[in-house]
């Protein structure tokens, strides 16, 4: 291939990647239909008041054109609306409110606004693996800091909670290049909810060192124990924090791609900028669906429900591990469970593929649940570096925001891990 038509450096030369590998996995099991228990999409629909309203919007002429790009006026008011509550007075749709293409095109934005060659991010591992692609993209450098899981871990259920940062370690990652810091509570995919004091200590750091914090807070609406929104800690930390929503995962419609980002003017102009040059403006009839969502959602019980539902889904899923004494870190947020497989046993000699049987154990034993039980879940030192991917070598990530019937058909499959077990001294 001529020198001309190579690919830039930032999409070729990557190694096959956890998605393609787990599609691959599912696709050569004998076990038929597999169970997916790994992707983070919901396996049923938003509700009628939502969906009603996406059908409505395709009815008329302005939902059907180009939105302003900083977005549409009512989804941006009925933000404004929604986490006033949070904020303790209504944001200004105008200046503090830009609706994005989903979280992942927000974030994207918000590293292209702020983000020069060789400015430096840091970012907590395990991470969700699009924060990686988006800094480099924008010519940045990566700071990676390591989340601790608990060291009984592997014997204990545990509160997600557990998993825990050294803030010496981060306070050693920061640099003078070192412009951005990346945040997710509640954590993907650890189901971590950062308490406030945590909270607090980061954004200590972060105002001593004036470093701008975005905040991926997509999750913001599915926690089970008290969650802090890290803008709302004090003015200060609020003048230097970008928060990330998204409605994918607020109205279990992750395929209508409608995000924003929340912030001070003097970021948020930035953001809106950047993101005008990326795609323009974001798909007008969800939009005006996602701002009835808001407006109708307290009064069909839509948060308290929707939490009520994920701990129920929590609790259904979770009983199969309680069943095989297999330990996990029970979630605190989010619809992902981190599962300790330390006591599952891989049969010497198991046929992994190379590509496979190159990676870390989680890889194999993800591989060996798709081809024995046919249930699909992630590894997550996908979401690691190379140096620290042994932390989560024995973890799986298995996701609940699925039907009751494919959780309980999940458990039924799942209980063939027992043949798998180490036989307890």
């Amino acid at each position: 291939m001529s020198a001309k038509l190579q690919p830039a450096a930032r999409v070729s030369g990557q190694r096959q990647d956890v998605w393609s590998i787990i599609n691959e996995a599912a696709t050569a099991s004998p076990v038929q239909p597999i169970v997916n228990m790994g992707q983070g999409f919901f396996g049923y629909n938003p509700p009628d008041f939502i969906l009603n309203a996406a059908k409505q919007a395709l009815d008329r002429v302005d939902c059907n054109q180009y939105s302003p790009t900083k977005g549409r006026p009512r989804l941006k008011k009925a933000i404004s609306d929604a986490y006033a509550p949070y904020w303790g007075r209504k944001l200004d749709p105008e200046t503090e409110i830009t609706i994005t293409t989903g979280a992942n095109e927000g974030m994207l934005s918000a590293f292209m606004a702020f983000i020069e060659p060789g400015d430096e991010v840091i970012v907590f591992e395990p991470f969700f693996d699009q924060y990686i692609s988006n800094i480099e993209m924008a010519g940045g450098k990566i700071a990676y800091v390591p989340m601790h899981p608990p060291k009984e871990g592997a014997v204990k259920t545990l509160s997600a909670g557990e998993w825990s940062i050294d803030f010496d370690e981060l306070e050693r990652a920061i640099t003078p290049r070192t412009k951005m810091l990346v945040l997710n509570t509640p954590h993907n995919p650890v189901g971590k909810v950062f308490t406030r004091d945590e909270l607090q200590r980061i954004a200590d750091l972060c105002l001593k060192h004036q470093i701008i914090i975005l905040s991926d807070e997509v999750y913001d609406r599915l926690y089970y124990v008290p969650f802090t929104r890290i803008a709302t800690l004090s003015p200060e930390v609020e003048q230097i924090t970008l928060t990330v929503g998204s409605a994918g995962k607020n109205f279990y419609a992750t395929g209508w791609r409608v995000g924003w980002l929340m912030g001070p003017p003097h970021l948020i102009q930035y953001v809106s900028a950047a993101h005008t040059r990326i795609c323009y403006s974001s798909v007008s009839p969800l939009q005006e669906a996602c701002a009835i969502g808001f407006e109708l959602a307290d009064a069909n019980s839509f948060w308290t429900e929707s939490i009520a539902s994920l701990k129920h889904k929590m609790a259904l899923f979770n009983a199969v591990w309680d069943e095989l004494g297999i330990p996990y870190s029970e979630p605190e947020g989010g619809y992902f469970v981190m599962v300790n497989l330390a006591s599952v046993e891989i049969p010497d000699g198991y046929p992994f593929p190379p590509h496979v049987a190159s990676r870390p154990r989680d890889y194999k034993l993800a591989w060996l649940l798709i081809q024995e039980l046919g249930v699909a879940a992630i590894p997550p030192t996908e979401f690691y570096t190379d140096a620290n991917a042994h932390i989560a070598e024995d973890y799986l990530r298995f996701a609940v925001c699925k039907e009751d019937s494919v959780l309980e058909e999940a458990k039924e499959r799942l209980r063939g891990l027992k043949r798998f077990l180490k036989t307890k001294e």
